[in-house]
């Protein structure tokens, strides 16, 4: 047996350093934690300092007894997790969980998985860092007191099955607000005017007016004046500009610009970088700095300068934004600049390649733009046409990791010139609402306002999906009208025409769910939710890691004076408080009363009370109506459904009802949706139709009947489907040329749908 064992916490990990090591040295991993709080009960001795209890968990049971029959076997254990805080907290259960002698007890660290980092830190080792496992301990005492004191309330006044945590409620309550001021924002209609002019040259320049016009009959006014208006270039005004090269990634940036460039959510983003991280391609990902070690620096120099010339390097240095960053000391970058593409599938090399191209572009010069404005006056009105354009001198960092745009190059031109009107387009025009959040603008809000920490984003967004506050979806928009003038030869026309707005992808979307939490914890939990506390909570974190505070009393003060006496208080909300329940008067046939309410599956109406002998009787909400607007006379309409509309060419019933997703007709087994349609009202004419039009789309593109497997449309576009798999095709794969051997394929590799939600079993 090998005299030094070294224990990290991931087998791949482990297989990559150990190609590093010699004979003498035995590397294992540990799975990650081998202890932790148990997974039922608090565990905290909140009458003991609030002294946690550990426990082995079931399934680190074999890998406690495979490590400690291997530390009877060596003569000095290396611990080499992470460097971070969950790492040196590795590191700690390790040593605690093993019984590990301090004298024959080695803490290792390094942020690359190299031969030379390596074997550098076997040369400095060091004991655990005990401030920085109090941080974390600190931590996770925290949030298991928030989330089972809090939890239960939400289950007493809310509905079963809800969860509170000290991060993603924030989270939740951010995306919950910012939809709020989207549902109240009401856009303001202005004119843009644009205009083409031709030079003598005979070329064109695009041009737009200096502002937005109030309305179209100004707008109009102002293609009349134009029609035998003079127009003149007034001036043109040239500026050199330079675009500077971003920093190398920290864990939220390349976060966000793994979703802007690649589309790959967080969670995904972060097991791809850990893949290239064992594999000793890249340095740890989980960083807040933006520093290059000089080694690093000094390789990416000679690259650009040999592959570039060296007009094209400059060495930078960025500082840290963050400058309580306690996570690893350089920016995430490749090992070896040498290797231009590593990975074993597409995704991590496409990850690697983002990486390389930020890291070798932060030590490149900045690319350098000449910027042209044209101003160009229109006889008779005090408003002015705007030309703008740019040409890109010298291409600098763009060479490696782009940006840069078609160069907009103005005609040859002078001050004095005049110009000949060639088409002037009016059109009204809406500002926009607020952005709702995609996963990586999030990261960035939750990143300016200090909440959370880099290893902390990706699993926050990713609880708040699993536990139904917030979807990932894409938004249909809505269609508008607008008005749009055309001076054209001399003669000015007008036309509406049609526009979608509010159209996105992949936006996070609050819940019914997300909204009456919000509100209840808002309201009676604010500490817990307030953006300064949780940030400041951080605060708290780092002081402990650096020694400067402990984590007791830290989490005594929290606990004692902060928190626990809104849970005691919360015992007097009422559960129709809680909900915002609101009896919106008598139902004339029954007598009892008309309540509108949240309930599991969102805003809903009742009829009756649950103490009732008789059980309630619930209808959804009319569509566009909320629980603060909605009235006796629409509610008493919708408990009217399901309604009869008719029956199919067959003879078969078609009912008209509302659902979670909106309005639908039910025939022939099967449901459609009737998006637009009133189902109070809808004819038996439009509800055929929509029957006949979805049947028609629900055909199936292809069927290969002996292996089980179908082409179909979706809501989405075309996928293939087998049981209850569904695999995508690819946008530049026409459906129905398939093979059944690709599609069988296809199959295969569609990733596997993981469980959400677990039934709880009744008590009897």
């Amino acid at each position: 047996m090998a005299k030094n064992l070294v224990i990290v916490e991931s087998p791949a990990k482990a297989k990559t350093i150990e190609g590093y090591l010699g004979k003498d040295f035995k590397v294992l991993s540990s799975f990650g934690h081998i202890r932790d709080l148990p997974k039922k009960g608090m565990s905290i001795d909140k009458d003991n300092d609030f002294a946690p209890t550990y426990e082995i968990g079931a399934d680190k049971k074999k890998v406690v007894a495979d490590l400690r029959k291997a530390v009877k076997a060596a003569e000095t254990v290396w611990l080499a997790s992470d460097e971070d805080r969950e790492g040196e907290a590795i590191a700690w259960h390790l040593a605690q969980a093993l019984k590990l002698d301090d004298k024959t007890t080695k803490r290792i660290v390094f942020h690359e998985i190299t031969k030379n980092a390596i074997e550098e830190a076997i040369k400095a080792p060091r004991t655990v860092d005990k401030n920085l496992v109090d941080a974390q301990q600190a931590r996770r005492v925290l949030d298991r007191l928030v989330g089972y004191e809090l939890s239960p309330v939400l289950w007493k006044k809310i509905r079963p099955g809800l969860s509170a945590g000290r991060v993603q409620s924030v989270a939740v309550r951010l995306i919950q607000e910012r939809e709020e001021e989207i549902d109240a924002f009401n856009a303001d209609k202005t004119v843009k005017v644009t205009a083409d002019l031709r030079a003598k040259t005979g070329e064109i320049l695009e041009t737009e007016l200096s502002k937005k016009l109030e309305n179209i009959d100004k707008a109009k006014k102002l293609l009349e004046d134009s029609t035998k208006a003079k127009l003149t270039i007034t001036d043109i005004a040239k500026k050199p500009g330079k675009r500077s090269p971003s920093a190398p990634f920290t864990t939220s940036t390349l976060q966000q610009e793994a979703s802007n460039r690649l589309g790959y959510g967080v969670k995904q983003t972060m097991l791809l970088a850990q893949r290239l991280y064992e594999n000793g391609h890249i340095t740890y990902m989980r960083t807040d700095s933006t520093v290059l070690s000089g080694q690093a620096t000094s390789q990416i120099g000679k690259y650009v300068e040999d592959k570039y010339g060296k007009k094209y390097h400059q060495y930078r240095q960025y500082a840290t934004k963050n400058q309580s960053a306690q996570e690893a000391h350089e920016a995430i970058r490749p090992t070896h600049f040498s290797k231009t593409s590593v990975g074993n599938d597409d995704q991590q090399r496409k990850l690697y390649e983002l990486i390389w191209k930020r890291a070798v572009a932060s030590q490149m010069a900045s690319a350098e733009i000449e910027k042209t404005e044209v101003t160009v006056a229109v006889e008779g009105r005090s408003e002015t046409l705007v030309g703008k354009g740019e040409v890109l001198i010298f291409d600098g960092f763009f060479s490696v990791y782009g940006g840069g745009k078609e160069d907009k190059i103005i005609p040859p031109l002078k001050v004095d010139d005049t110009m000949d009107l060639q088409q002037m387009v009016a059109r009204e025009v809406f500002n926009r609402a607020p952005a709702r959040y995609s996963e990586a603008s999030l990261v960035r809000k939750l990143e300016e306002m200090g909440i959370g920490r880099p290893s902390t984003y990706a699993p926050t967004i990713g609880t708040i999906q699993d536990r139904g506050y917030i979807e990932k979806t894409d938004l249909e928009g809505e269609e508008r009208e607008v008005i749009q003038l055309t001076l054209d030869s001399g003669n000015i026309s007008e036309e509406t025409v049609t526009e979608r707005y509010g159209a996105d992808r992949n936006k996070l979307v609050p819940t019914s769910t997300a909204k009456v939490t919000t509100d209840f914890l808002t309201k009676n939990f604010m500490p817990i939710v307030d953006y300064d506390f949780t940030a400041n909570v951080e605060e708290e974190f780092d002081k402990i890691a650096d020694g400067k505070e402990k984590w007791n009393t830290m989490i005594a003060d929290f606990y004692n004076k902060e928190f626990h006496p809104l849970i005691e208080a919360s015992d007097s909300i009422s559960r129709s408080e809680s909900t915002q329940s609101t009896t919106l008067g008598k139902d004339p046939k029954s007598g009892k009363p008309v309540i509108a309410r949240y309930g599991r599956f969102g805003p809903m109406l009742q009829i009756g009370e649950a103490t009732d002998e008789e059980k309630p009787r619930f209808a959804p909400l009319p569509e566009g109506v909320t629980l603060e607007n909605v009235t006796l006379e629409q509610a008493l309409e919708m408990f009217k459904l399901p309604r009869v509309v008719g029956n199919t060419d067959d003879g078969e019933e078609i009912k008209a009802n509302i659902g979670r997703f909106g309005p639908y007709v039910q025939a022939k087994g099967k449901f459609y949706s009737i998006k637009g349609h009133d189902p109070l009202t809808i004819s038996l004419d439009d509800a055929k139709k929509a029957i006949a039009e979805l049947d028609e789309k629900r055909k199936p593109i292809k069927e290969f009947p002996d292996s089980g497997i179908a082409i179909l449309n979706g809501p989405y576009g075309p996928y293939i489907k087998k049981d209850k798999t569904n695999a995508r095709i690819p946008k530049d794969t026409d459906p129905a040329s398939i093979t059944e051997e690709q599609a069988k394929q296809m199959i295969a590799d569609a990733p596997k749908k993981k469980k959400r939600f677990t039934k709880r079993k009744s008590k009897k």
